[in-house]
């Protein structure tokens, strides 16, 4: 049976991390408020360092490891923003890193990962590259896993333990999910601070994994087509998968242009540049309401948790013209 992580650890993470990464901020949103008819908050991930929650865990592990460990170097497979977040930390602190990233991934991407100075390694899809990783171990570096990780997983969790400090009545918390560390984290702290809390993890179709792994009772591979390129992980782990199971109100599943409308919802109503691997809370959002505020319930007050906001212009421009949004 796998073991969940403990809020004692996420507490101990945040103590571990501060004055390493942004306490980002959670704010009323009354532009959302207004277009879903809830209160709607957002806990503000797009300012995190590197635009994204990732250096939250990362910071966690990194420093949990022997200085041996640091010194052989970092190791990571991503579709994008775990590996932004690692080569910035990486530069931080002084240590080599080796980003492996499948080709589709954000141009954008691999340039701030080349311009913190970590070697870039693409693969031709993300199965291929975690087959690369394991050929890169054999170089001795330390491999940290996106997702594969309680101490990540712990790390991750501090965005739940500051939305809770901050927004103390929420009743339900919408997290995307990608390998699914952040929603698994976000859960601990959430249902520590209020058992009542309902968090709902969300996909996109082509990055569901976590949906399948819920279905058939195990993780199964799949091979991600969706545009959120962030949240396409190609298997989900024992360890996430035991935590969404155990956590997890429902997974909500968002076609890939109901992903996009919800960044253009973001950005319009809510003044927030977010990825579509965010922009696809708006729409689940929506479903969380039908479901939740039936006749006698009291109205959902919404927790948005911003995941990342690494896209272009030129991207939101073709996903728009891709889908008519």
């Amino acid at each position: 049976m796998t073991t969940l992580v403990t809020v004692d650890a996420v507490h101990r993470a945040a103590a571990a991390i501060a004055g390493h990464v942004l306490r980002t901020p959670s704010v009323d949103s009354p532009g959302l408020a207004a277009l879903l008819g809830r209160p709607v908050a957002l806990k503000l991930e797009i300012l995190q360092m590197s635009g994204c929650f990732k250096p939250r865990g990362i910071v966690n592990k990194v420093l949990s490891l022997t200085e041996a460990e640091r010194a052989r170097g970092l190791l990571t497979v991503t579709g994008g923003n775990h590996g932004i977040a690692l080569a910035l930390i990486a530069r931080r602190l002084g240590l080599q890193a080796v980003i492996v990233m499948p080709a589709a991934a954000p141009e954008r991407s691999k340039a701030r990962v080349r311009a913190d100075g970590a070697e870039l390694i693409e693969a031709p899809d993300v199965t291929a590259a975690f087959a690369i990783a394991d050929e890169q171990r054999a170089r001795g570096l330390t491999y940290l896993h996106a997702y594969d990780d309680p101490v990540i997983v712990a790390g991750h969790g501090t965005v739940g333990l500051e939305f809770a400090a901050d927004v103390p009545d929420l009743t339900d918390v919408l997290v995307s999910i990608g390998g699914g560390a952040l929603s698994a984290g976000v859960a601990v702290a959430l249902k520590a601070a209020n058992p009542a809390i309902r968090v709902w993890g969300v996909e996109t179709e082509g990055a569901d994994a976590m949906t399948r792994a819920l279905a058939a009772g195990a993780p199964v591979p799949i091979r991600p087509t969706s545009i959120s390129s962030t949240l396409g992980a190609p298997v989900v782990s024992e360890l996430t998968l035991a935590h969404a199971r155990e956590l997890l109100e429902d997974v909500l599943v968002v076609p890939d242009a109901e992903a996009v409308a919800g960044t253009v919802a973001l950005a319009e109503e809510a003044r927030c540049w977010t990825e579509p691997a965010a922009g696809c809370l708006v729409p689940a959002a929506r479903t969380v309401i039908a479901r939740t505020g039936g006749e006698g319930r009291p109205a959902a007050r919404l927790g948005l948790v911003l995941c990342g906001g690494n896209a272009t212009v030129e991207q939101l421009a073709g996903w728009r013209q891709r889908f008519g949004v």
